[in-house]
């Protein structure tokens, strides 16, 4: 059965506007909620700076500082980092080689190809068994 990904019509709403005000660089934020058996509900969005030295509309660095805060809020708040959420100016919502080499096991990762003027589409992805990703079904309740 495939991954899916659970998440409200809101917080998905904030990833975009996120990914829209940041354009023509890439955004970034973690999303935190709870998993279950192949299912994960986002419940919450936090949105980070993207801390990537040069030029950030291909790459998003996230700073270890600021990981290491959030896993300490989902500690605090009973949640789960459940992954990494980030946009894709100009660029298809795929992952890249360079997401790839960052993305570890048990995150997802959800990608949102946006341009000037709207997001065009949003897909969630999961490293498999052989260290490639897997495309999870991504579920609004819109």
């Amino acid at each position: 059965m495939k991954n899916q990904i659970q998440i409200a019509s809101e917080i998905l709403e904030e990833m975009h506007r996120h990914a829209l005000s940041d354009f023509p660089n890439e955004c970034v934020g973690f999303f935190y909620g709870q998993s279950e058996g192949n299912t994960k509900t986002v419940t919450e969005y936090g949105p980070l700076e993207n801390s990537k030295e040069g030029d950030q509309r291909r790459r998003f660095e996230v700073n270890p500082l600021d990981y290491m805060k959030a896993e300490q809020y989902a500690l605090a708040n009973q949640l789960e980092l459940l992954g990494i959420y980030h946009s894709h100016p100009l660029h298809p919502a795929v992952p890249s080689e360079h997401d790839l080499k960052q993305a570890v096991p048990f995150f997802s990762y959800i990608i949102a190809s946006v341009n000037e003027t709207k997001v065009e589409k949003t897909t969630s992805w999961q490293l498999n068994e052989e260290n490639k990703f897997e495309e999870e079904l991504l579920k609004s309740n819109k």
